[in-house]
C-alpha cells in the first residue's frame, strides 16, 4: 500500500500535465469548427531556407517510378500516389508526410524530379489537407514539412501556373496556424523545439509583420533557454538531438542574417554550445556515442553540420548539466553516463544505462552499447532501453530504470536513479579517470553499483572496477542465488576471439586488438545484437562477467592496446 501512494504522489504531477495537455490540443485543433485555421494567405515566397541534409540522387529516380525507400522500408505504389497507401511502418509514414525527401528530388536537378515534386505536394494538399488527423498532421511531421515545403519551394513551384502557387501558398499558411494553435499544448521537448523553428521560419520565408517576427523569435528563445543546457546539450540527455536541431538552426539563423534580421538572442550562444557538446560525444571514427536515444548517422549527415563548426581546441572532458565524462589520450576515447535520466516526459525516449560507457580507438569503435533502432521498430526500441543493452553492471537482470506501462503517460522511464554522484581524477601524469555511483538498485535489491575507469597516459591502458555496496537508506534483499553481470558490448566489425593464453582478444579491420583482462571471475563471450546500424538490428556479440553478488562485491577489469607495427615495403 505505502508503494502505491508513493507511485501515485510521485506521478499526480504527470498524470495532472497530460490530462490538461490532451485538453488543452483538443480546444486548440478546434473538433467543433473545420474552419478554424481558414483564413488569408499571403501572395508570395519571400525566401527558401537552405536544407543541409545529405542528398541522395538516387532515391529521387526511385519515387519517379513508383519506389518509396523512406526509413528502412519500401512502398511500391504502382503509379499511384503513395498518399492513398498505409506506409509499410509508423516511421515511414511520419517520414513520407514530413516531405524531407525533397531534397533528394531538389539533387537530381532534372525536369521529371521537378514534376514529381510538384504532383505529390498536389496530391498531398487534395488528400491531406484538411484533414486534421492521424500522422499527417502530427505537429512534429508537420513543422518538418512546413520547413521542407519551404526549403524547397524553388523545385516545387518551378515553372507552375498561377492556381497552383495560390493553392501551395495557401495550404502552407493553414499548416503555420495550426501549428500557432497546437504547439503550447504539446509535449516538452525535441518535437516542441521543432515546431518553434518552423514558425521561426515561416514569419521569415512568408511575408510576416514585424510583430509577428518578433512573437516567433521570442517563443523560440524561450525553448532554447528551457531545453538547451549550459553544456550545449539537450535536456533529453540524447547526444543525437543536438544535431537534427542544429539542422534546421544553422539555416534559421542564416536566414535572419540574409534579411536583415537580428537573429533571437539565444540562438546564435546555443548553436555555439550545441557544437561543443556534438564534439564532445563524437568518437574517433566520426560517429556519436551511442546514449539515450542515439541511433546510426551516415557519416556525412554529421560532417554536413559540423563544418559550420567555427570553435577549435579539444573537446571538454565533462558535460556538466548533461553529466557525461570523457577520457582521451593519444587517440583513445572513453565516453560515459554519469548521470540520471531526465525527468518526466522528457525521459520517453531515454535509456536505462547509468554507468554505461562505450570506447574507441585508432579509427574504430570497440566498446559499445547497443544503441537504439535506426528505424522505427516498437518491440526492439523497448529492449534497445534496457540496462542489459548498454556496457554496464545489471543486477537479476534487471534493469536499473523501469519503462512506464501507463499508455497514458507513454513509455516514461520510473524506479531509476535518483542521485548519481561523480569524482573526477585526472593526475598529473596524464591519467584520466572518474568514480561514479548510482542508486537505481537501492529501492528493489538495497544496493549502489558504484564503477571507476581509469585511462592511461598512453592511452593504451584502462583499468574498471565496478562494486557492489549496501544501500545506507535501504534494507539488503538478495541471497545467496542473486546475480550480477557486467556487460560490455562489442561493435559488431570487431573480431572477437581468445589467444593461445585464454585471454579474450578484440581485432580491428586494421589490425589493431585489445586484449580484455578479469582476474577475479573469467569472462564469457556471448551472442548480443546490435541495433544502431542503418541496414537495421544486427548480431554481434558481448563480455559478459557473471558472478553471484553474496559472493563478489568487487570486479576488477582492464582492457591493454597493442597496435600494430607498420609493414615494411
Amino acid at each position: 500500500m505505502a508503494a502505491v501512494l508513493v507511485h501515485f504522489r510521485q506521478f499526480l504531477p504527470l498524470y495532472f500535465r497530460e490530462s490538461w495537455r490532451r485538453v488543452s490540443r483538443r480546444i486548440a485543433v478546434g473538433r467543433l469548427n473545420p474552419w478554424r485555421f481558414m483564413g488569408a494567405a499571403p501572395d508570395r515566397l519571400v525566401v527558401a531556407p537552405t536544407d543541409l541534409r545529405i542528398a541522395d540522387p538516387y532515391i529521387a529516380h526511385e519515387v519517379h517510378h513508383g519506389r518509396f525507400p523512406l526509413a528502412g522500408r519500401v512502398l511500391e505504389t504502382d503509379g499511384k500516389s503513395p498518399f492513398l497507401y498505409t506506409g509499410p511502418s509508423l516511421g515511414f509514414d511520419e517520414m513520407l508526410h514530413s516531405f524531407r525527401w525533397l531534397r533528394h528530388l531538389r539533387a537530381d536537378n532534372t525536369p521529371e524530379a521537378f514534376a514529381d515534386a510538384r504532383s505529390l505536394t498536389e496530391d498531398w494538399i487534395s488528400l491531406w489537407g484538411r484533414q486534421y488527423v492521424g500522422v499527417a498532421w502530427d505537429a512534429n511531421v508537420t513543422a518538418q514539412r512546413v520547413i521542407a515545403w519551404l526549403s524547397h519551394s524553388p523545385i516545387i513551384l518551378k515553372n507552375q501556373d498561377r492556381g497552383f502557387y495560390r493553392r501551395f501558398i495557401k495550404s502552407l499558411a493553414l499548416q503555420i496556424r495550426y501549428l500557432r494553435q497546437v504547439a503550447p499544448a504539446m509535449r516538452d521537448g525535441e518535437k516542441r523545439f521543432r515546431v518553434r523553428i518552423a514558425l521561426a521560419m515561416a514569419t521569415l520565408a512568408l511575408p510576416a509583420r514585424p510583430a509577428a517576427i518578433k512573437t516567433a523569435a521570442r517563443n523560440l528563445d524561450q525553448e532554447i533557454e528551457r531545453q538547451i543546457l549550459a553544456d550545449g546539450g539537450h535536456v533529453s540527455r540524447n547526444p543525437q538531438v543536438a544535431m537534427t536541431l542544429l539542422a534546421d538552426l544553422l539555416p534559421l539563423r542564416q536566414t535572419y542574417l540574409n534579411l536583415g534580421y537580428t537573429p533571437p538572442k539565444g540562438l546564435v550562444s546555443s548553436i555555439d554550445r550545441m557544437f561543443q557538446a556534438l564534439r564532445f560525444f563524437r568518437h574517433v571514427d566520426g560517429t556519436l556515442a551511442l546514449f539515450n536515444g542515439t541511433t546510426a548517422q551516415p557519416a556525412d549527415r554529421l560532417l554536413s553540420v559540423l563544418r559550420y563548426d567555427e570553435s577549435t581546441g579539444e573537446p571538454p572532458r565533462l558535460t556538466p548539466q548533461m553529466n557525461y565524462q570523457r577520457l582521451f589520450n593519444h587517440n583513445t576515447v572513453i565516453i560515459a553516463d554519469t548521470g540520471p535520466y531526465p525527468a518526466g516526459e522528457l525521459s520517453a525516449t531515454a535509456h536505462a544505462g547509468c554507468l554505461s560507457f562505450e570506447l574507441s580507438s585508432g579509427h574504430h569503435r570497440f566498446i559499445v552499447n547497443a544503441g537504439a533502432p535506426a528505424f522505427h521498430h516498437g518491440e526492439y526500441r523497448r529492449l534497445a532501453r534496457s540496462t542489459a543493452a548498454h556496457s554496464t553492471l545489471i543486477v537479476d537482470d534487471t534493469s536499473s530504470a523501469t519503462i512506464s506501462s501507463s499508455g497514458f503517460l507513454g513509455p516514461i522511464l520510473t524506479n531509476g536513479p535518483q542521485k548519481v554522484d561523480i569524482e573526477r581524477r585526472d593526475e598529473a601524469d596524464g591519467r584520466q579517470g572518474f568514480v561514479a555511483r548510482h542508486d537505481g538498485y537501492a529501492s528493489a535489491f538495497g544496493l549502489i553499483h558504484e564503477r571507476s575507469i581509469q585511462l592511461s597516459a598512453d592511452g593504451n591502458m584502462v583499468t574498471g572496477r565496478d562494486r557492489i555496496a549496501k544501500s545506507a537508506n535501504h534494507s539488503l534483499a538478495i541471497d545467496e542465488k542473486t546475480q550480477g553481470a557486467i556487460r560490455f558490448h562489442i561493435h559488431p566489425k570487431i573480431v572477437i576471439s581468445h589467444d593461445s593464453n585464454g585471454d579474450i582478444v578484440l581485432t580491428a579491420p586494421d589490425g589493431e586488438y585489445w586484449k580484455f583482462f578479469s582476474p577475479d571471475i573469467e569472462a564469457e563471450i556471448e551472442e548480443d545484437i546490435f541495433f544502431a546500424d542503418l541496414a537495421g538490428p544486427r548480431r554481434s556479440q558481448q563480455i559478459v562477467i557473471h558472478f553471484i553478488i553474496a559472493r563478489h562485491s568487487e570486479i576488477s577489469w582492464s582492457l591493454v592496446r597493442t597496435v600494430p607495427k607498420p609493414k615494411r615495403t
